[in-house]
């Protein structure tokens, strides 16, 4: 399929639900949390996503782009909440998986993100160790993003993330 330069529109990134549509890996990120709603809306599910990390993560511009990503889908029930610490907002996301047990939740699930830097999963440990003996709702999901930062850009020391998150016992995709 080629597009022609009258037909895309950079909204399409986030908007679109088929064909072609080009992103940056940043923008990538941003849509997944929109995806998993997509797709849970054609399985008859009424979900949500809760987003939360840290603004200083080298990952370049994330919650940045989460909140551009919003603005284009407002009809979705996607909530950003940035965190003053790692560790605030990883309890943050591993509380989203227990909101569907109250009597009050609209949901059937809440997919959590959560991110941070390789310094900021050092400071989470706790929450996040303790998320994945939890586990996530049925419906549910969390998902966590490590910016490394190797050359220590916009850390302290350089760091990397691969060794904890196989501590924590927490998959990952690297």
């Amino acid at each position: 399929m080629t597009v022609s330069e009258n037909s895309y529109k950079l909204s399409d990134r986030y908007q679109k639900v088929e064909g072609h549509f080009f992103l940056t890996g940043i923008q990538a990120l941003a849509r997944l949390p929109i995806q998993q709603l997509r797709n849970d809306r054609v399985n008859g599910l009424n979900t949500a996503s809760f987003i939360s990390g840290y603004p200083g993560s080298p990952l370049a511009g994330y919650d940045t782009e989460i909140e551009r990503a919003l603005k284009a889908v407002s009809d979705l029930p996607i909530t950003h909440q940035p965190g003053v610490n790692e560790e605030l907002s990883a309890a943050s996301v591993m509380g989203s998986q227990l909101a569907v047990l109250q009597p009050d939740c609209r949901y059937d699930g809440i997919v959590g993100f959560w991110y941070g830097k390789a310094p900021g999963i050092d400071r989470a440990s706790d929450a996040l160790r303790h998320a994945v003996f939890a586990g996530t709702s049925t419906h549910g999901g969390a998902v966590a993003l490590v910016g490394d930062d190797p050359a220590a850009k916009s850390s302290t020391l350089p760091s990397t993330s691969d060794a904890t998150i196989v501590s924590l016992h927490m998959p990952m995709l690297y």
